[in-house]
């Protein structure tokens, strides 16, 4: 169980993986987009299209981004969704709220009953996850994007790998790879492992989603930092063949995208509310806090999630991990 300390913790800094990648896809394809729009794969019919979706409030923009070791163009069914996060663009363009979803999080997905909300991914694919996030949120989603775990392999590759600190020394008996505490410099497939380890760590899947927020932060550093043509060549065309969005997203949307991530003062990392970890149906599950879940998402749906995050919020350190 999580201790009742953990319980009312908003984590500023989770669940940052998508987003970072779309800042990164977006600011390429703001300088170059006719030519990396080209490589940027669109999913027909992600979007739901049945009735009894939330009505959208006007304030902000709302993308749902996974994460996932299917490749981006590949069929869904079946697939889970390893990493599920909700993103709100604030309607004053100040700043971008990232809001990671336990994929191990218990919730009725529509047809199916209470069950992992990652499961819905693999019931009916984008569509059917986007009913159940709006159906807990409350708050309509806009657009969808999908991202490649395979991709982040030829991404750090093509930037030279990136460093990451490890706090305590670990091992992942999954992958066979030992993490000994201190920095770490991670090539292409290091980096794969890093960001999928889950077992021996005292949070789980939680603090999965903590090293994803380091990479993703070394690996932007990096990105940003790099002056090599090249190099930012080879990453940019990585990134772009490693995502998939809805087929309502045009290049235009992109360059609005990209004009608003690269000009916003703030961007928040924050993952929903736990309430505690159990048992149902003979598998681990995170049990979320209605409550403190629902006051979140009503502060997306009102574009106020600077006030919650003032109330409730507590900064997640990215220079260190376990």
């Amino acid at each position: 169980m999580l201790r009742n300390r953990s319980r009312r913790r908003v984590i500023m800094g989770c669940g940052g993986l998508a987003v970072g990648l779309v800042l990164l896809l977006a600011g390429g394809l703001y300088f170059l987009q006719r030519f990396y729009d080209g490589e940027v794969r669109r999913v027909s019919g992600a979007l739901p299209t049945a009735g009894g979706r939330p009505s959208s409030s006007g304030r902000g923009e709302n993308w749902l981004l996974i994460g996932s070791d299917r490749r981006a163009d590949m069929p869904s069914m079946g697939a889970r969704a390893d990493t599920i996060m909700l993103v709100h663009l604030s309607g004053r363009g100040d700043r971008v709220s990232v809001i990671a979803i336990p994929r191990d999080g218990w919730v009725p997905v529509p047809g199916h009953g209470l069950t992992k909300i990652n499961s819905a991914f693999a019931h009916g694919g984008p569509p059917l996850l986007i009913r159940t996030v709006e159906q807990l949120s409350r708050v309509r989603v806009d657009h969808y994007a999908a991202l490649d775990f395979s991709g982040f392999v030829k991404m750090t590759d093509a930037l030279g790998g990136v460093d990451v600190t490890v706090a305590k020394t670990t091992h992942d008996p999954m992958h066979d790879r030992t993490w000994q505490a201190g920095r770490h410099h991670l090539d292409g497939a290091r980096a794969l492992d890093f960001v999928r380890q889950r077992w021996n760590l005292p949070g789980g899947d939680l603090d999965r989603i903590k090293r994803q927020q380091a990479f993703l932060h070394a690996l932007a550093a990096k990105a940003l930092d790099t002056r090599n043509p090249i190099r930012i060549d080879r990453f940019v065309r990585a990134a772009t063949r490693s995502v998939a969005v809805d087929d309502s997203v045009t290049s235009g949307t992109l360059r609005r995208l990209a004009h608003r991530l690269l000009r916003t003062s703030l961007m928040e990392y924050l993952t929903a509310p736990v309430d505690q970890t159990a048992e149902r149906d003979g598998q681990s599950v995170v049990l979320l806090d209605e409550a403190e879940a629902g006051e979140l998402f009503t502060a997306v749906r009102e574009d106020r999630v600077g006030d919650y995050v003032s109330r409730n919020g507590a900064a997640n350190a990215v220079d260190s991990v376990r």
